[in-house]
């Protein structure tokens, strides 16, 4: 097969779209490359091209690891090359990946797993038990847990599991779990073959690992026998983006067929310029993240008081330009359990004046990081948030960090600060921000009475009881908790009209970074 050589953007080139973006203004690159015109989403694909995503952020510390993966570019790459045991699909349900099925027994003790036929790494190795088992015991490693890990580590018994024959596996567990299958179909799980080396990895993903530039890009070559059927395009780039202006721009000259985490501002002005906006309903959210363990963030009137400044529906409307839904300081709206009976909370100016001086923080002065990296609506509500403040006598200095020192070595430990989170169900969203050991608890969440019920819910396999006991666990993140989730985001991305394929998904950005349905209308020749 005939590789096509894509044009590469420096980061001189980077530079320049961005300042292109600030002389001319966005609306000055219709003519280089775009054309304007909707393909017919319907209309049959046709294979070849090499297709170039922007991924929002990145930097010197992009990782190809896949259990930690911190920023956009890193989950667009582990998206592309490992796949878990089970997956979510458009509407966020659960579906069959690598694995056929995951069926529990009756008290939900053991979890008995069945691999799909004829799944295939990309060096050629079939998938196998023992590679499945090779990946459990890695990502629960309990030297170096990955994101995805730190909950299965407290429940399997991987001495105690056994492989039953090359494609059936019996996880025994140290306590009833109702919900594992929630844990194997989170992208911080994939299925690793035994020889993984990171330097060069394989996975059984739609593409395979060609080359990698921390900071710049990452390239992929299409893996021919993927197992649900290989991508369309030859050759995937996905480049880092830490300014939105270059993005754009690369966008609307042809240089990249997509970007995730549209400024929002933009969904209807890239639509006279030969580019789509993509919308999906999603449970993603940028909260302000609060250390409760830290002064004076540590006492919760303080917390409360913040919570109350917060003009939630002024932010939906001018950080996510309507593009959202109002928050109430709890995720995980899909989860049946979702708490929606707990009283809206709004702006009170008054009682969060009350609250600071009942603190004795009449004259509070906090520092507030954010970073362009966080993604869309991030600086736009950071900015928002310290005009509102002003409304109650508080003083919010705005730190616009870098996304190499955001991300870098302060990254879960900022005293207050944003952060993005995609779409999770509620108690896999637990075990990873809030309670100890939560690889990403970046508001040092951890009260004992909250773990009780939430360890409660996992055993209890009654679903009407187990919604209850993680109500009960929400009021008191809802009162207590250092989140401020003022909204859920209608996730914004866009494509080029010269490719299709891309369609609304409830989980991750750009269709899940689902670059395996992507298609050029004409490919290249």
């Amino acid at each position: 097969m005939r590789q096509v050589d894509p044009w590469r953007p420096s980061r001189r080139d980077v530079l320049k779209l961005g300042l292109a973006a600030g002389v001319a203004g966005l609306t000055g690159l219709a003519g280089c490359g775009a054309v304007p015109g909707k393909p017919d989403q319907n209309a049959p694909q046709q294979r070849g091209g090499v297709y170039s995503h922007g991924a929002t952020g990145g930097g010197l510390k992009d990782t190809l690891e896949p259990y930690f993966p911190v920023t956009n570019p890193d989950i667009a790459r582990c998206m592309q090359l490992y796949e878990p045991l089970l997956r979510w699909d458009a509407d966020y349900k659960i579906e069959p990946s690598v694995a056929e099925s995951a069926t529990p027994n009756g008290d939900n003790t053991q979890w008995t797993i069945t691999l799909r036929d004829g799944v295939e790494f990309h060096h050629g190795k079939t998938l196998t038990a023992e590679d499945v088992m090779f990946s459990l015991a890695k990502v629960t490693d309990p030297k170096k847990p990955g994101s995805g890990g730190t909950e299965l580590a407290k429940i399997l018994e991987l001495k105690n599991s056994k492989i039953v024959d090359s494609k059936t596996i019996l996880l025994q567990l140290n306590q009833p779990y109702a919900v594992l299958d929630q844990l194997l179909a989170e992208y911080t799980v994939g299925i690793l073959p035994t020889d993984f080396e990171v330097n060069t990895p394989v996975g059984t993903g739609p593409f395979k690992y060609n080359r990698f530039v921390p900071g710049q890009l990452s390239q992929f070559d299409r893996h021919d026998n993927y197992w649900d059927g290989p991508p369309f395009v030859d050759q995937l780039i996905i480049y880092d983006f830490p300014d939105d202006a270059a993005k754009v721009n690369a966008l609307l000259a042809g240089q990249v067929q997509s970007v995730d985490n549209l400024p929002n501002y933009l969904a209807g002005t890239i639509e006279q310029q030969g580019a789509s906006p993509l919308v999906s309903e999603t449970g993603a959210w940028v909260p302000f993240t609060m250390r409760v363990d830290v002064a004076p963030f540590s006492d919760v009137r303080v917390r409360q008081a913040l919570r109350l400044i917060v003009d939630r529906q002024q932010m939906i409307d001018q950080a996510l330009n309507g593009f959202g839904i109002l928050g109430n300081d709890m995720y995980s709206p899909f989860d049946p359990a979702y708490a929606k009976d707990l009283p809206q909370r709004m702006q009170d100016i008054d009682q969060a004046k009350s609250l600071l001086k009942q603190a004795g923080q009449e004259d509070l002065d906090v520092e507030l990081v954010t970073s362009s990296a966080v993604g869309a609506g991030a600086v736009e509500s950071a900015n928002l948030f310290v005009e509102q403040a002003k409304k109650a006598g508080v003083s919010v200095r705005l730190n616009k960090a870098d996304a190499n020192v955001f991300y870098g070595d302060r990254y879960l430990s900022w005293n207050f600060a944003q952060d993005f989170w995609n779409t999770r169900n509620y108690i896999p969203q637990v075990a990873t921000s809030s309670v100890k050991g939560g690889v990403y608890n970046e508001t040092h969440f951890d009260d004992p009475t909250f773990t009780a019920l939430i360890n409660q819910a996992k055993a209890e396999p009654d679903e009407a009881k187990r919604n209850q006991l993680l109500h009960d666990a929400q009021k008191i993140e809802y009162d207590t908790g250092g989140f401020i989730i003022w909204g859920f985001k209608r996730q914004l991305d866009a494509y080029s009209n010269l490719v299709q394929g891309l369609q609304p998904h409830r989980y991750l950005p750009c269709s899940n970074f689902g670059f395996k349905r992507a298609s050029f209308v004409t490919p290249p020749t």
